[in-house]
């Protein structure tokens, strides 16, 4: 069995219009998003042991700060890769995983189409067609190593957004 935590990073901020798209980070209310799904997780006890992050910096911030909930926190791989990324490549870099729990941190659209792509049937919850910032999805593969990771065969085992546990 192989589990995946896929999150969408947190709420980021626009301030400056000079600033490029992957420079962004979070805003307050992103923050206060990461202050919630990380105990949330270490409570369930979804604890990855691998995190795959893209390179921007409202992943990294959001990893950052959701990380500090968990006992034994590990350092996020950044992979250029997974800025943007789709579906089919997030998979592709999941493939070459090594941990039992992953946790993979990405942008939407690609995020959100990723998570319809791997499950076998989408949790009955209204923000999963949209996935909006800090959807955290928790998915059960049957497979024994990564490189077997085929679409459409995770069992859903959570889903939550920020909202749901009061931001």
């Amino acid at each position: 069995m192989r589990r995946l935590i896929l999150l969408r990073h947190a709420k980021s901020a626009w301030d400056d219009p000079e600033l490029p798209d992957h420079d962004r980070i979070l805003n307050k209310r992103g923050r206060r998003s990461c202050a919630v799904i990380g105990p949330w997780l270490c409570e369930k006890g979804y604890l990855p042991d691998q995190v795959l992050c893209s390179t921007a910096a409202r992943t990294i911030e959001t990893w950052g700060l959701v990380s500090r909930s968990l006992p034994k926190p590990p350092a996020a791989m950044t992979l250029r890769d997974l800025y943007l990324a789709s579906p089919d490549t997030m998979i592709g870099v999941l493939r070459d995983a090594t941990g039992h729990c992953v946790a993979l941190v990405g942008h939407n659209p690609g995020i959100g189409q990723m998570a319809e792509a791997v499950v076998a049937a989408p949790p009955r919850h209204p923000a999963f067609s949209y996935y909006p910032t800090l959807a955290t999805l928790i998915v059960d593969f049957p497979i024994d190593d990564w490189a077997g990771l085929m679409p459409g065969t995770g069992q859903v085992v959570d889903f939550t957004v920020p909202r749901d546990l009061g931001i």
